[in-house]
């Protein structure tokens, strides 16, 4: 079979409770047949403009010739690589299909200058650029496509010969897509982006970087069948509840890749569980884990283990362990996730398809970049790393080992650690470390996200979710600037407003945040990881 799962412990008990009544209740079937009654009145409006990705296999098929087809031409004209500008569902579905496959693709989610620069740097004259967004207005796909079509044309290469566009019918960069004559591709609209995958966002950059997108959409059918019988085994109707309905909940899911060909896989399931549970105040908060993370040695009560391994054998139920053990294709796997998230919006009693959070964000970034006001000073500065954050986190500090120590004195014995690393992936991702060092400190779950990518990710999550979290900002003062054709900002002020706009919400909702700002970031990183001993 294309997907695989068991299940043991609290999750075991949780199924046997729970997927009866979502059998009896024709869940399964109401999903495939777009119900949008499911998840209750309040949802009912957004759930029937969005359950396309239902369809998206059938959909997604005629995509398959054209991609094809495309990447012949763009073969012809001297492409050899594939850069794709986008955020969140735009992004990280693509990464995955081709990091599993094993197919280059430079994934630009990010406004560091420096990360930017890197792209513009790589090859350009072999590069062809793949602009995806839903809405055609996110800001850093915007400023990405400005500086790709003036490199371009700074070595006599026409931007129409080398951006294609994937975006919403009717979206303002649709418009000035078709004007400017880039080839574009139409989503399906009645898809959100999280749940894109299978649909031109996923396709389109996978196809053109050669990836056999007919296969990944021929693992995906290979279980809808499946997915669409209210039988007990239903795979979808297993896992959301498995995630979702265990009693007491385990609203911290701890996600490791366990022997599975399928690479970073994780990261993609964090965004769509996330964004889409991650609201009124409940949700069910991914966790990223390797093997080593100190948290599976815990025993912590609130988190449940999921494990993604290479065979998961063919029992549902096994008789030892207390974990949730996933295997198959990636197709299956995608389908498989996508409706396990929305049976757990409607165990949780949310609206699995709005991000009613992700917004505040948004504005308050927006603001800054209009007023692009001085920065507030530094409450203090050791060895080149400025100090700032909320008042009960800055006031207790006087160094940076105790502005840490305060951060983590607001934690609760339910709460998890934040961190958000808005800096040059690519050159510091060494930071990355900072997690397990944290998680072994706090004795909590920790998250770990790159700046601003998480934003379309968990950052719906860390406002709308449980009130539980203390907030890590770590920023970079970048080497090297880049402005932004036709912008009155550049992207070190882009990635510097997200940042700040981020951390005011966050306070504005009663959030402990400690922001630091690495002014040699080499040297820093490593201050840094001595204060955490």
């Amino acid at each position: 079979m294309s997907f695989r799962i068991s299940v043991s412990g609290a999750a075991a008990d949780a199924v046997l409770a729970t997927v009866p009544t979502l059998v009896a209740d024709l869940v399964a079937s109401g999903i495939t047949a777009l119900d949008p009654a499911l998840w209750g009145p309040e949802a009912e409006a957004e759930a029937a403009l969005r359950l396309g990705w239902t369809e998206s296999v059938a959909v997604s098929r005629p995509l398959v010739a054209e991609i094809t087809e495309l990447r012949s031409v763009l073969q012809a004209r001297g492409v050899t690589q594939i850069a794709l500008a986008g955020m969140g569902g735009s992004s990280l579905a693509p990464e995955v299909i081709t990091r599993t496959a094993g197919v280059a693709l430079t994934v630009l989610d990010a406004t560091d200058p420096g990360q930017v620069l890197s792209a513009l740097k790589d090859n350009l004259a072999g590069t062809a650029l793949v602009v995806s967004s839903k809405s055609g207005s996110t800001v850093e796909t915007d400023s990405q496509r400005r500086v790709f079509e003036r490199a371009f044309r700074e070595i006599g290469i026409d931007p129409a010969e080398r951006i294609i566009v994937v975006t919403d019918p009717g979206s303002p960069l649709e418009a000035s897509a078709r004007e400017a004559g880039y080839r574009v591709f139409n989503a399906d609209p009645t898809v959100g982006g999280r749940y894109s995958a299978l649909t031109a966002f996923g396709l389109v950059p996978s196809g053109l970087a050669g990836v056999d997108i007919g296969e990944l959409l021929d693992e995906a059918e290979s279980i809808s069948l499946a997915l669409a019988v209210d039988s007990p085994e239903n795979p979808g109707l297993v896992l959301g509840a498995a995630i979702a309905a265990t009693s007491p909940r385990r609203d911290k899911l701890a996600i490791v890749s366990d022997g599975t060909h399928i690479v970073g896989f994780a990261d993609w399931v964090e965004q769509l569980i996330a964004e889409s549970t991650g609201k009124l105040g409940t949700g069910i908060l991914p966790v990223v884990l390797e093997l080593d993370a100190p948290e599976l040695t815990e025993a912590l009560p609130d988190l449940q283990l999921v494990r993604v391994v290479a065979d998961a054998g063919t029992e549902l139920f096994a008789e030892t362990g207390d974990e949730i053990v996933v295997s198959g294709t990636l197709g299956a796997q995608f389908l498989v996730w996508e409706y396990a998230t929305v049976v757990a919006g409607r165990l949780l009693g949310i609206n699995p398809f709005d991000q009613p959070d992700v917004e505040s964000a948004k504005i308050a970034t927006r603001g800054l970049l209009d007023a692009r006001p001085t920065p507030a000073p530094a409450s203090f500065i050791t060895d080149g790393i400025e100090v700032r954050g909320t008042p009960h986190v800055i006031g207790a500090a006087s160094d940076l080992a105790s502005a840490i120590d305060a951060l983590l004195e607001e934690l609760g014995s339910d709460g998890y650690v934040a961190v958000q690393a808005y800096v040059d992936r690519l050159a510091l991702p060494q930071l990355a470390e900072i997690r397990n060092k944290l998680a072994t400190l706090s004795k909590r779950p920790v998250t770990f996200g790159w700046g601003p990518r998480f934003l379309h990710s968990t950052g719906q999550f860390h406002k709308g979710g449980p009130a539980t979290a203390v907030y890590l900002q770590i920023l970079a003062t970048p080497a090297e600037d880049l402005d932004i054709p036709e912008r009155p900002f550049t992207f070190g002020e882009l990635i510097q407003a997200q940042a700040s706009g981020d951390a005011s919400v966050l306070a504005e909702h009663g959030r402990p945040v400690l922001t630091l700002t690495l002014t040699q970031p080499q040297q820093n990183v490593a201050t840094l990881f001595q204060a955490l001993v």
